[in-house]
């Protein structure tokens, strides 16, 4: 659902193109035929949406400002460090302190908003234009990417989740028709949560070496092992040399940051238990169960694996415009805006509440784009468990005999 905010037009017959990064392509397998799913609300007339009206509103807000991301995300990075060290050593140095534990709880979760907020730069990474923006890339992969375990190369692919006739298709790679499966999937899309740290680790620090020195394992592990997305079946397909060029520097990195992370306590104090594994695995825990939860209100998950006309698209993608204290919180770097962000994917994060708000105002009270609003993200994700719920009572409906 991408759309070049550089070209005017009313139509929503748009190309598949995705400007300023280079495309990826990937496939996944998807289960048998699912319902048909919601449409728009009842009573609410279907109007086309209007491109050329939208860009009038908010074309003077496409241009990034260097300033504020770098601000941004230094603070957001420096301040989760700070919070992530004083969850590790206020316990060692004051226990058996009263107030050890509060402030413990209280630096975690200090520690998870704000290394949230550093690591969902890297969905800004893949929309920035190529040009005054290769120091962030750099900074962001040294302070957060890498020692995170999330180069930005894993992220490459997420612009196939931007082309119109790939949206909720096999090439996406960031859509499961959860609306349509089991409430089971939906569990095990946050429980996962808990093994997704040691698969970060021994893909860059086992897979990573035998690519080096088995070259016919580079191609398995770049399609099958080398994605950051929702769908476990998805494969990815670009391989350029300039790109391999990228994740062979962006890999090394995150070896050596593993084997730091392995055997840190070893070298320096002779012994093998790490006490910040611990806290580590802990954080880590929390900021993938976060961002799970964030990834499942995002969307309605509504489609049935095929092409989606543009107003579908369009109403399975979510904004959360209130309670900004709360909803920034786990849905940083313009993520809550998500709908919008389907609709003009350049547009810089930080002009995303202005214009949300214009569209708001300036377009008409039928357009579509209204009932992408919700009023909050627990609501959304109640709506939707309700739905997987329908489909496993269906599912066991037709399981039944039929009475005699």
């Amino acid at each position: 659902m991408s759309v070049d905010s550089t070209t005017s037009t009313s139509s929503v017959s748009r190309d598949d193109r995705v400007d300023g990064v280079s495309a990826a392509s990937g496939n996944r397998t998807t289960g048998g035929p699912l319902p048909s799913r919601p449409v728009a609300e009842p009573g609410r007339a279907a109007r086309s949406f209007s491109f050329a009206q939208a860009r009038t509103l908010i074309g003077d807000l496409t241009a990034p400002n260097p300033r504020i991301y770098w601000t941004d995300f230094l603070l957001s990075i420096f301040g989760g460090y700070l919070a992530f060290a004083a969850t590790l050593h206020v316990p060692r140095l004051f226990w058996p302190a009263p107030w050890v534990i509060p402030v413990v709880i209280v630096s975690y979760l200090i520690t998870i908003a704000l290394f949230m907020r550093s690591v969902m730069f890297i969905h800004e990474l893949v929309h920035l234009p190529k040009k005054g923006f290769r120091g962030f890339r750099i900074a962001w992969n040294l302070l957060c990417g890498i020692p995170f375990f999330v180069p930005s190369f894993l992220y490459y692919p997420h612009v196939d989740h931007h082309r119109r006739k790939h949206y909720g298709t096999d090439h996406d790679g960031e859509y499961l028709a959860l609306s349509h499966h089991s409430r089971w999937l939906i569990i095990g899309f946050i429980v996962q949560a808990m093994v997704i740290p040691f698969l970060g680790l021994f893909r860059f620090v086992v897979l990573s070496p035998i690519c080096w020195f088995i070259p016919g394992a580079r191609q398995w592990v770049h399609r099958h092992a080398s994605t950051m997305l929702v769908d476990p079946f998805y494969q990815r397909n670009d391989a350029s040399p300039e790109l391999m060029r990228i994740v062979l520097l962006q890999e090394f990195g995150c070896f050596v940051a593993g084997c730091m992370l392995l055997f840190r306590q070893r070298i320096v104090t002779g012994e093998w238990f790490d006490p910040l594994w611990i806290v580590a695995y802990a954080v880590a825990i929390g900021l993938l169960t976060l961002n799970e939860v964030r990834t499942l209100g995002a969307h309605r998950w509504t489609g049935k694996g095929e092409e989606m006309t543009f107003e579908e698209q369009l109403l399975d993608s979510v904004n959360y415009p209130d309670h900004a204290w709360i909803s920034e919180l786990w849905g940083p770097i313009g993520t809550r805006y998500h709908a919008l962000h389907h609709l003009f994917p350049r547009l810089p994060y930080h002009h995303l509440p202005e214009a949300h708000r214009r569209l708001v105002e300036g377009l008409p009270p039928d357009s579509p784009y209204h009932d992408t609003i919700a009023t909050s993200l627990t609501k959304e994700l109640v709506a939707l468990w309700r739905r997987a719920q329908n489909r496993d009572r269906a599912d066991k409906s037709a399981k039944e005999p039929a009475a005699v």
